[in-house]
């Protein structure tokens, strides 16, 4: 597949990219919408952080053609590490901009569960994606970098488990990136029907070491009643890149997501990760890990709205900073009028490795109903030095007693993961990162 792309685009250049991607007609149109939308939004504005001189949007023209795959043994070794090559199902797998492998068993396609690039998903499951597609979620008109997203989107998946459809084995997407001069404006949609249950793990990993190209990712996720989610992800992608990401959850009575997230990117990052707890006795649990290294500037807003009575939201964040590195954690959690008996926790940590390093966390409650259950922690701080002695005094020396310090600080997210390759892939991230 051959895809183009240009910083400065006419409405006709994004009807012809759309048509280049074979997607459905009405999705050509939504696109024209969001690019007419443009010019009239602003840029977000994360807490404590200035992006108006970040460049999103400012990316190179650029034509690449990438390879198809017809089984995992087929893919370059980094990325086939993250699979079990003896289990070819459950797995979407998109190289660059081209949506390369897709394997699904033929048990949950009988069960009408749906694995799919999200073009193809426009065509052959039209009524569903346009259901879904940018309107309880997040909203084309947020702001210039969402609508930015629809207009320019180039690539994603759509995950689709229908009523009382429990899928054992994880479904694993990997968004696989070689070239330099290409950018990635993934959408995606995981919806979980009433009483079914899914755990969906992507990873973002690219070879590269430096890239021109720039970074606009945003995820769906939708819960119906009394369903279960669990949605990991491995972010890794380079310098270079200029990284928006904004996933979003909205969860129906009596079902639970669980947010498990390795946010390791090497680039600057603006990250967006907001639940809805729309239905009663809804729940999030949303972890989060950060390394950040180097002179890389990142902002993570982690917000949990319940909107349910009796609906528990609980955020944990750990974050390592080294180098002159900046990481900003911003933690919301908000309890609307009349949903009571929720709960609303928070947990920020931070760990900074130098003196040059900034780290900040800034927890926030909002709090509208009486009766509810609300607290947060937040510790922004140093490797503990009883940590290192107890540990020197054992005999180990301190840049393995401060790397070990580090990986049990980081373990809580860690061990959420459910694939063991995306596990290591994670571990090893880690360790390179604080070596």
């Amino acid at each position: 597949m051959t895809v183009e792309t240009k910083s400065v685009l006419t409405e006709q250049d994004i009807r012809s990219f759309s048509k280049k991607m074979n997607e459905a007609a009405w999705m050509t149109d939504f696109r024209a919408d969001a690019f007419a939308k443009l010019e009239q939004l602003p840029m977000p504005t994360p807490d404590k952080t200035r992006i108006n001189r970040w460049n999103f949007t400012d990316f190179p023209i650029h034509a690449t053609e990438s390879p198809v795959y017809t089984a995992i043994d087929e893919l370059p070794e980094e990325a086939r590490a993250l699979f079990d090559t003896a289990k070819e199902n459950n797995v979407y797998v998109q190289h660059n901009n081209t949506p390369a492998f897709v394997s699904l068993s033929e048990d949950l396609k009988a069960k009408g569960v749906i694995l799919t690039d999200i073009f193809t998903a426009t065509r052959e499951h039209s009524e569903l994606v346009k259901k879904y597609y940018m309107t309880d979620g997040v909203k084309v008109d947020e702001h210039k970098l969402t609508a930015f997203n629809a207009a320019y989107m180039n690539g994603g998946v759509f995950v689709y488990v229908p009523k009382n459809v429990v899928i054992e084995d994880p479904v694993q997407a990997l968004f696989y990136h070689d070239d330099e001069q290409v950018s990635i404006f993934n959408h995606v949609i995981v919806v979980a029907e009433a009483n079914s249950s899914l755990t969906y793990i992507e990873n973002y990993m690219s070879t590269v070491s430096e890239s021109k190209g720039k970074a606009n990712i945003v995820s769906e996720v939708f819960t119906g009643d009394n369903a279960q989610v669990t949605y990991g992800a491995v972010d890794v992608l380079p310098v270079g890149f200029t990284t928006y990401v904004n996933r979003r959850g909205i969860v129906g009575r009596d079902s639970q997501l669980n947010w498990a997230l390795g946010l390791m990117n090497d680039c600057d990052t603006i990250s967006e990760n907001i639940t809805h707890l729309i239905g009663d006795g809804s729940d999030c649990d949303m972890k989060t890990v950060v390394v950040g290294r180097g002179k890389q500037r990142q902002n993570f807003t982690t917000e949990i709205i319940s909107w349910g009575k009796n609906s528990n939201g609980m955020i944990l964040k750990h974050a390592v900073v080294k180098d002159e590195s900046t990481a900003i954690f911003n933690g919301i959690g908000k309890i609307t009028k009349g949903a009571t008996g929720s709960n609303a926790e928070q947990e920020s940590r931070m760990l900074i490795l130098s003196d040059r390093a900034r780290a900040d966390a800034n927890p926030i409650l909002l709090i509208a109903e009486d009766e509810v259950t609300a607290g947060h922690a937040a510790s922004v701080g140093k490797v503990d030095p009883l940590e290192m002695f107890y540990l020197m005094s054992r005999g180990i020396s301190k840049e393995e007693a401060q790397r070990l310090i580090i990986h049990g600080f980081l373990a809580p997210v860690v061990a959420e993961l459910k694939v063991e390759g995306v596990k290591k892939l994670l571990t090893e991230v880690i360790e390179r990162k604080v070596r």
